[in-house]
């Protein structure tokens, strides 16, 4: 979707349509500074793991999610774009979070799994999610 080539009309076109779902939104605020083992959005977000990682290709299409890989586990953390009206974008989006009620739950659901250690089974050894350096 971002290639080097393109147009900025076009890669923030692409980056508008990126963040035209409340999935993708959500994701992007769980991983705000932090970089999140793909099973945590499955348990946060209710939804199922090839659900969730195909709204991750997505932003990872569009540039602005890089993933790594730790044995079975998926990682991924926010990649801000270089350019800066692009990256204004993402950023004026980032900060919108703060104020909306369900994106507050989802980061409160997000911190307590990662205090909860044996009560969700699921992420029993689960990689908790690490701070990024700014």
């Amino acid at each position: 979707m971002f290639v080097k080539n393109k147009s900025e009309s076009v890669r923030l076109a692409g980056l508008f349509a990126a963040l035209a779902d409340p999935t993708r939104l959500r994701l992007l605020n769980l991983m705000a500074g932090r970089e999140v083992c793909v099973c945590y959005f499955v348990e946060i977000l209710g939804q199922s793991q090839p659900k969730i990682s195909r709204h991750l290709a997505y932003l990872r299409r569009a540039g602005i999610v890089a993933a790594r890989r730790e044995g079975k586990w998926m990682h991924y953390r926010i990649v801000r774009p270089a350019h800066a009206a692009l990256a204004a974008v993402l950023d004026t989006a980032l900060g919108s979070f703060a104020s909306d009620k369900q994106m507050r739950a989802d980061r409160a659901k997000l911190d307590r799994a990662c205090c909860a250690g044996d009560s969700l089974v699921m992420l029993k050894s689960a990689p908790r999610p690490a701070v990024l350096a700014r």
